[in-house]
C-alpha cells in the first residue's frame, strides 16, 4: 500500500467514525495531525527526485481501462500539504459545533488530497465531486445568514459548480476519446499524456478542448464571468467550510488546468482566440473584482472578493505558458490557500465574538486584542504580497514569467500583465484600509474583543509561519519542481 492511499483514506476513514459516534474532535485532530505529519515525511522523502513517486496502481475496469491508482510529484505534494495545513487549521476552529462541522470538514478535505494524489482522471473528477456536496449541504444548513437567504446561496453555488463541473465532464470525456488510442479507452492520465506526446492533435482541436476545459475549470475556480457565486458562498459558508473551499478546493481548477489540460494540450493553450479570451477573462477577474472590492462595506465580503480577484494571477501564468510562470503560480496557490485560510479563520473568530463584520461598527479592536492583530496582519500582509512572505514570491514570478524572452515588442499578453500590476496598488488599498478601520483608532460602537486563548490561536500561528518561512526560503517548495512544468 502507498503512503498516498493512507494519506487519502485518513481523512475520509475519520470522518466515517465520527458519523458512528466516536467523540468528533478527538477523531478530527488526531487524524489531521497524523495527515499532516505524512505529508511531511512523503515531501522530505521526494526531496531531489524527480517524476512520480509512491505509485500504485488498483485495476478496476480493463475497458475502459480504470485503475485507483495514485502518484505524486512536487506539485501534487505541495498542494497535499497546502490541503493537510488547512485542514488541521479549519477542524481546530470547530468548537462546540455539531459534529456534522468535523464530518464536512473532513470530507472535503478527504476529497482534495484524493482529487491531487491520484492519477486517474475518472478518481481526480469523482473524488472532486465528493468534497463539493458537503460543502453545498453546510451553506444551506449551517449558513452565517437568514434561512432563506443561505438556502439561496447554496442554490446559486450548486448550480454555478455543477454546470461547471458537467462542462468539464464534457471536456475530460472529449480528451478521454481523442487521446486514448485505438479503440480501448484510458482514463490513466500518464498513458493519456505519454499519447499526446506521441501523437499531438491538430492544433485547432487542441484549442477546442482546451477551451472547454478552460470553462469548465474556470467555473470551478470563480474565473470571470463564471465567478459570481464564490464571494456569497465564502462570505455564508460556515467558517471551516470557507476556509477548506477557498484555501483548497479552488486550487482543484488550477491543478486540473496545469496537470490535464496544458500536458495534453499545449499548442491548443497558445493558440491566439484561446489566449486573449482568457487574458480578457483574468483581467476581469483582477480589476473589476477589484474595483468591486474596494467599494465592500464588510469584511468578509472583502475577503471572499479578494480571493477571487486573486485567481486572476494564476491565470496570468497560464497564459504565460513560461517555465517560471508557472512555477510561480505553483507557489501562488500554495501561497493564497494558506493566507486565506488564515483570514477566514480570524474573521469567523471576530464575527463570534463581535456579531458584526461591517466597517462601520468597527475599530480599535488592537487595543484589546495585540496578538489577534499582529496575526491579522501576516494575513493581510500577505494578500498584498509584502516581501518576505511567501505571495510575493509567487507574484514575481509570475510577472517575471510573462515577459520571459521579451523581444522589445509589447503584445497583448505583456499589456494585460501592466494593466494586472494595479491589480497590486487595488489589494493594497483595499487591505490596508480595511486593517486600519478595524484595528486602529477607536471603537465607533463601543465594540471591543480580547485576544483568544494561546491553544486557540495554535492553528493560526502555524498558518503565518508557513507564510513567513516558505517566503524566506522559496526554495523549500521550489525545489519540489525541478522539472519543467
Amino acid at each position: 500500500m502507498s503512503i498516498l492511499e493512507i494519506i487519502i483514506a485518513l481523512p475520509l476513514i475519520a470522518a466515517l467514525a465520527v458519523w458512528a459516534g466516536a467523540p468528533a474532535r478527538p477523531v478530527s485532530l488526531g487524524a489531521t495531525f497524523v495527515n499532516l505529519a505524512l505529508v511531511l515525511f512523503a515531501t522530505v522523502q521526494y526531496a531531489g527526485k524527480t517524476g512520480l513517486a509512491f505509485t500504485n496502481s488498483r485495476p478496476i475496469l480493463e475497458n475502459p481501462a480504470m485503475s485507483f491508482a495514485v502518484g505524486a510529484d512536487g506539485v501534487s505534494l505541495i498542494l497535499a500539504l497546502l490541503t493537510t495545513l488547512v485542514m488541521l487549521a479549519a477542524v481546530w476552529q470547530i468548537e462546540d459545533r455539531p459534529d456534522i462541522f468535523h464530518i464536512a470538514s473532513l470530507l472535503i478535505g478527504g476529497g482534495a488530497l484524493g482529487a491531487f494524489l491520484t492519477t486517474d482522471v475518472f478518481f481526480i473528477y469523482a473524488f472532486h465531486e465528493l468534497a463539493l456536496i458537503p460543502t453545498f449541504l453546510m451553506i444551506a444548513l449551517h449558513g452565517r445568514a437568514e434561512p432563506a437567504q443561505r438556502k439561496a446561496v447554496a442554490w446559486k453555488t450548486t448550480i454555478y459548480l455543477g454546470a461547471g463541473s458537467l462542462v468539464l465532464l464534457a471536456g475530460l470525456a472529449w480528451a478521454v476519446l481523442e487521446f486514448s488510442g485505438g479503440a480501448k479507452l484510458t482514463f490513466d492520465l500518464e498513458a493519456l499524456r505519454n499519447q499526446a506526446r506521441l501523437t499531438p492533435l491538430p492544433v485547432d482541436k487542441q484549442a477546442q478542448i482546451y477551451f472547454v476545459l478552460l470553462v469548465g475549470f474556470g467555473t470551478l475556480v470563480s474565473l470571470f464571468p463564471f465567478h459570481s457565486w464564490a464571494a456569497p458562498a465564502y462570505a455564508t459558508a460556515p467558517t471551516p467550510v470557507a476556509m477548506l473551499h477557498s484555501g483548497v478546493l479552488k486550487k482543484f481548477g488550477l491543478y486540473g488546468l496545469l496537470r490535464i489540460a496544458l500536458p495534453l494540450l499545449p499548442q491548443g493553450a497558445q493558440v491566439p482566440w484561446v489566449q486573449n479570451a482568457l487574458l480578457l477573462m483574468l483581467l476581469g477577474n483582477i480589476l473589476v473584482m477589484g474595483l468591486v472590492t474596494i467599494h465592500a462595506h464588510r469584511l468578509d465580503d472583502t475577503l471572499a472578493n479578494s480571493s477571487v480577484m486573486h485567481m486572476g494571477y494564476i491565470f496570468l501564468a497560464f497564459a504565460a505558458g513560461t517555465d517560471i510562470a508557472l512555477k510561480g503560480a505553483v507557489l501562488l496557490m500554495f501561497a493564497h490557500g494558506v493566507s486565506i485560510a488564515l483570514i477566514f479563520g480570524l474573521c469567523g473568530r471576530m464575527r463570534n465574538q463581535l456579531g458584526t463584520l461591517e466597517y462601520s461598527k468597527l475599530g480599535g479592536l488592537a487595543a484589546h486584542a495585540p496578538a489577534f492583530t499582529v496575526l491579522f496582519a501576516f494575513g493581510v500582509f500577505a494578500s498584498i504580497g509584502l516581501p518576505g512572505l511567501t505571495n510575493f514570491a509567487g507574484e514575481l514570478m509570475i510577472f517575471a514569467g510573462s515577459f520571459a524572452g521579451f523581444k522589445g515588442t509589447l503584445t497583448h499578453l505583456h499589456w494585460t500583465v501592466i494593466l494586472a500590476l494595479w491589480g497590486v496598488v487595488m489589494s493594497a488599498v483595499y487591505m490596508l484600509r480595511a486593517y486600519r478601520g478595524i484595528f486602529h483608532g477607536g471603537a465607533n460602537t463601543g465594540l471591543f474583543m480580547i485576544d483568544p486563548a494561546l491553544s486557540q490561536r495554535v492553528p493560526f500561528i502555524l498558518l503565518a509561519t508557513t507564510l513567513l518561512v516558505t517566503g524566506c526560503c522559496p526554495w523549500l517548495l521550489l525545489n519540489l519542481m525541478k522539472t519543467a512544468l
